[in-house]
């Protein structure tokens, strides 16, 4: 197995996956198997469906010859709550993805810190939360002391992932140059309206994994060069926690020249900000304070909007998913008001 070095001056293994094993029709069958969850409905998931193994032949030949062209996406909004512009690939180039990740994935999660949470096995929000309110309790020593809270968050975080970048930080783990030529043509298969050589669509299963590559850089930064202990990162909302205000102010200046100058993003400044955990603070959609957590106003007031406007045939649904996302926090009068405005029909 290939070694390399860390920017922080470590030897890592490099990836001892080949191109061969992402092209392989064995993998592809195993891709289309994950692929095709949830999608079973859709119409042109049947028509490729219609002659599966013909498409996947074909597929494996053009990746084999090296002949593969990227195809266009499909655009659309999505209100997530906030407005976000979706891309979606064609279904032989979400196959495809499919294949690149069920692959590159075990080798880069190893590489990650412990505690990055978005788009992981055995992670996800949840811990993440739970994580956030230990180590409130560390730093404050079970809120017998001041726990200060440096919360950041990264403007256009997908439209600004820069795409040579991101192919120098994948040479420094993957030898293979197939595999190389085949994430390039991922990569640049999309760019930011506007800009250059930037950009990864929201809706590729690749971009979930190649943004966490990418900000995995940062992450070492802040664990070996900044040795921060209680730092948290979901995607491009991230928090450090300290007992020392003035540490966190400190820290905030070489956080923003390092994601400027070594990633080329901005922190957005209207979402970055120092405050203390007793004062309550805004982390993956809930306020935090040292021994409970609520939902955002304004999360209320669209779930209690959502409820008197949905459909009756998709009112239970949408009661069992709010009831659900409700458990994880102090949350006695929205689940009451929930209850009231969509009765279980169980009972019925």
């Amino acid at each position: 197995m290939k070694t390399g070095k860390t920017r922080w001056g470590g030897a890592f293994n490099r990836c001892i996956h080949t191109y061969d094993n992402i092209i392989s029709l064995e993998n592809l069958l195993e891709a289309w198997k994950e692929f095709l969850n949830g999608k079973r409905d859709r119409k042109d998931v049947q028509e490729f469906q219609l002659d599966l193994m013909g498409n996947i032949i074909d597929l494996h030949q053009d990746l084999k010859n090296k002949t593969y062209r990227h195809g266009g996406y499909h655009a659309f909004n999505i209100s997530d709550p906030k407005p976000r512009n979706i891309h979606k690939a064609t279904v032989r180039d979400r196959l495809l993805h499919h294949a690149i990740y069920r692959v590159l994935y075990p080798y880069f999660d190893n590489k990650f810190i412990h505690d990055s949470y978005s788009c992981r096995l055995n992670k996800g929000t949840h811990k993440a939360l739970n994580r956030f309110k230990a180590f409130g309790n560390r730093v404050s020593k079970n809120n017998t002391g001041q726990c200060w809270v440096l919360k950041c968050d990264i403007r256009k975080f997908f439209a600004s992932i820069d795409h040579s970048i991101l192919l120098q930080i994948l040479e420094k783990h993957i030898q293979d140059q197939d595999t190389l030529w085949l994430l390039e043509r991922i990569i640049t298969s999309f760019m930011s309206k506007g800009t250059f050589d930037t950009g990864l669509p929201l809706g590729n299963l690749t971009s979930q994994l190649l943004v966490n590559i990418y900000m995995n850089e940062f992450d070492q930064f802040v664990k070996h060069k900044l040795k921060v202990k209680y730092y948290i990162r979901y995607a491009d909302d991230f928090v450090f926690l300290s007992s020392n205000r003035e540490q966190l102010a400190h820290m905030s200046n070489g956080v923003n020249v390092f994601l400027r100058e070594r990633l080329k993003l901005e922190l957005h400044p209207d979402k970055v900000f120092i405050k203390t955990l007793s004062s309550g603070v805004d982390f993956l959609g809930w306020v935090h304070f040292p021994t409970y957590r609520v939902l955002r106003t304004t999360t209320k007031r669209r779930m209690l909007k959502n409820l008197s406007t949905c459909d009756v045939d998709k009112l239970e649904q949408v009661r069992v998913s709010y009831l659900g996302m409700l458990k994880w926090g102090h949350t006695y009068k929205i689940t009451k008001e929930v209850c009231r405005l969509a009765p279980s029909t169980k009972n019925l």
